[in-house]
């Protein structure tokens, strides 16, 4: 018998358009290598997912911002596509929040865990957490949220520059307004100057007390909480690289036992009551060694493949498994296995740990979505190394523009003051270098040279001329003409995903 029931389809939820969310192709394959029919309400356009052959359908997903109606109405359009309950699974935290608010009018056609449908608007909204944080006795960062411009300015320095600044529904930022759900403020003025785009970002900014990166510092739990409130698969795990450096999701990741860490987990689902898929992300102080919770996300994280134990049982499968009756497998751990996200961490993917590891985009039973990842983010590179070097390369052009009209201004000037009023103007054809003999100026002009300048008398009874036109030119020989022999020039190479390795930036 599977282990799955694979009689019972699976829905895969995402509204915002990352198409290099290699979580979602995580889910299609767990959910699929079991033999589960696999549907992915996603934008995948532009996305290697869509080559996996676990796939089973695509259908297209409410826009991003679309009110809850319009989620539901997409949802039960592939409800009634489909014919028969479904599982349903939501991988970005808008889709989260819709489906819990939706649970009442999707129970008949999906099925989800049980749970307070606004608990995962609660714990996702960063303002909020800070507040069930202190409720339930989990260290959290300080956190201040301002009312005006003056008080962004008050707390920043109250925390002490630098500070964290984040939305705290990150969810909600309009695409293309360069805003991003964190950034490290370093200055008063920065503060004061995001807080003034708090309309735009449509949520409230908050302000919390920076912990500096390290070694040892960054930690993660995924689990599942089964209608019991029992955590089921899933584990702790330590990053060992993220993009960016210091934030942001996890490039290179292992499963490590980490007691602190789970029992702080275990202390937040309990207290919560929260059912469902979780992931969290911790960060330890190094003065304390205390691990305060930084994100509390209501569904399934980007790596939770890490955490696919001995017996094939991770958080997707157990909720599958939960959901539809089934019994879950005994625990089967393994510490030490890791994850790696290659476009963001290369070098690190040709290393394998001696626990083994999972990558994110090619496996060798499903590799179209490896090659396809590649061809899309070499593209995705490429614009963004062509997007920074063009207003360097105008630039340099202006400098250049500039610096040659400089130089001909004072090549002008030095001409100018060393020139006698007889003499040609500056950009009058060369004169010969010695001096002409004295004689009568010739008549007319030389053939196929200038007009003669006009003679000066030196003394008035003998005119003396400064200026003898050139002699005629002979024409050069006529001969057959053939474009000159050019080196080969190299291709250029494609950027590599290495540059991106290093960058800023936030999902």
């Amino acid at each position: 018998m599977p282990l799955l029931d694979i009689r019972v389809p699976a829905v895969l939820l995402r509204i915002d358009r990352n198409p290099f969310h290699h979580g979602t192709l995580g889910a299609v394959r767990s959910l699929g290598r079991a033999g589960v029919e696999v549907h992915l309400v996603a934008d995948c356009a532009a996305s290697p997912v869509r080559g996996s052959r676990f796939l089973g359908r695509l259908h297209p997903p409410p826009a991003p911002g679309a009110r809850p109606a319009d989620v539901a109405a997409v949802l039960h359009r592939v409800a009634a596509g489909i014919g028969r309950p479904a599982v349903l699974i939501a991988m970005d935290d808008a889709g989260a929040i819709a489906v819990s608010r939706l649970r009442e009018r999707l129970a008949p056609a999906f099925l989800l865990p049980p749970g307070s449908g606004a608990l995962a608007e609660e714990v996702a909204d960063k303002a909020e957490l800070a507040g069930l944080c202190a409720r339930v006795g989990v260290p959290h960062p300080l956190t201040l949220v301002p009312d005006s411009a003056a008080e962004a300015v008050a707390g920043a320095e109250r925390l002490g520059l630098p500070v964290v600044a984040k939305w705290s529904r990150p969810w909600l930022l309009p695409p293309g307004s360069g805003l991003r759900s964190t950034v490290v403020l370093r200055s008063a003025r920065e503060a004061r100057e995001l807080y003034a785009r708090a309309a735009e970002a449509g949520s409230r900014l908050l302000l919390q007390a920076f912990l500096p990166p390290g070694p040892d510092r960054d930690w993660f739990f995924h689990g599942y909480a089964d209608r019991q409130g029992t955590l089921r698969a899933g584990g702790p795990g330590r990053k060992h690289r993220s993009w960016p450096r210091g934030a942001g999701l996890t490039a290179a990741g292992e499963w490590t036992v980490n007691p602190p860490v789970t029992a702080l987990a275990e202390r937040l689902v309990g207290a919560l009551g929260y059912r469902g898929i979780l992931d969290l992300d911790f960060r330890r102080e190094a003065r304390t060694g205390a691990y305060h919770l930084l994100d509390f996300n209501p569904r399934p994280g980007a790596q939770f493949r890490l955490f696919t134990d001995a017996s094939g049982l991770d958080v997707v499968r157990a909720l599958h498994l939960d959901l539809t009756d089934r019994a879950l497998p005994a625990p089967a751990p393994r510490p030490g296995r890791g994850f790696v996200v290659e476009n963001y961490a290369p070098l690190t993917a040709l290393r394998r740990p001696p626990q083994g590891r999972e990558l994110a985009w090619h496996a060798a039973d499903d590799p179209g979505p490896g090659l396809a990842m590649w061809a899309l983010w070499s593209r995705h590179v490429g614009g963004r190394v062509a997007e920074r070097l063009a207003p360097r390369a105008m630039a340099r052009a202006r400098a250049a523009v500039r610096r040659g009209r400089a130089s001909a201004a004072r090549a002008a000037r030095r001409g100018t003051r060393g020139t006698p009023a007889a003499m040609p103007r500056p950009g009058s054809p060369a004169e010969p270098a010695d001096p002409a003999p004295a004689g009568p100026a010739p008549a007319g002009p030389a053939p196929g040279g200038p007009d003669p300048v006009p003679a000066v008398p030196a003394v008035p009874a003998v005119p003396v001329s400064l200026s003898v036109p050139p002699a005629p030119t002979a024409p050069a020989p006529t001969r057959p003409c053939f474009p000159a022999p050019t080196a080969p020039v190299s291709p250029t190479a494609p950027a590599s995903p290495n540059d991106h390795d290093e960058k800023a930036s936030s999902c």
